[in-house]
């Protein structure tokens, strides 16, 4: 397939941001930037921020149980 050459101007951070996550990835920053349009435009980024927002609603009071253990004065911990 050919390659079409893209321009554009992001801030230093982010940049930067984009460097670090390709090169976690393996990935040059024109693949990793291409995949993240392909995810969007497939609709897997939605659906996976969606997932997480249902996991979160649904344990949420495990995570709430967690936070007030940690809180919880002189050693007093919750089971």
């Amino acid at each position: 397939m050919a390659k079409t050459q893209l321009g554009a101007r992001v801030d230093e951070d982010v940049a930067e941001l984009a460097r670090k996550r390709a090169a976690d990835l393996g990935l040059s920053i024109g693949d990793y930037l291409a995949r993240l349009v392909q995810d969007d435009a497939s609709g897997l980024r939605a659906r996976a921020v969606d997932a997480a927002a249902r996991f979160l609603a649904e344990h949420q009071s495990v995570f709430d149980d967690a936070e007030d253990a940690q809180r919880a004065p002189g050693g007093a911990r919750a089971a």
